[in-house]
């Protein structure tokens, strides 16, 4: 669970089209492509451009996805992606919660914690890093 974390860090303030959301049932594989930021360009204090680069997010042994507040099927609905939150269930499985902006989520049950981010191609420069408020 702890791997879950890192990746969670690391997908921060990612944006996802609604387009890019697949569950593959058959497979039982879940799979989302994100336009992630580059944080740790940032906190490693490298004086660069601010950058965001394709990546794909992976969960194998898939039981069941469900949604709240998403429309998957709506066409090209931007989400803003805060955080994974995951708690393991009295059957022995894990849920898994991919927490947006907007009190939108999209749930993962499986069997075992089998979870993979792989970036894709080269990054780009964008204008601006993302900024939050603090209560």
């Amino acid at each position: 669970m702890d791997d879950l974390k890192v990746i969670s860090a690391h997908l921060q303030d990612s944006i996802v089209s609604t387009n890019d959301i697949a569950n593959l049932k058959k497979n039982r594989i879940f799979l989302m492509q994100l336009n992630r930021f580059m944080w740790e360009d940032v906190e490693k204090g490298v004086f660069r451009k601010n950058k965001r680069i394709r990546t794909i997010l992976k969960f194998e042994n898939v039981i069941k996805v469900s949604s709240k507040n998403i429309k998957l099927n709506d066409n090209e609905i931007f989400l803003d992606f805060l955080a994974i939150e995951t708690k393991q269930m009295p059957d022995k499985t894990h849920e898994m919660n991919l927490i947006f902006s907007g009190n939108s989520v999209v749930k993962v049950i499986a069997e075992v914690i089998e979870v993979s981010l792989d970036d894709q191609g080269e990054p780009w420069n964008t204008k601006s890093k993302p900024k939050h408020k603090f209560l």
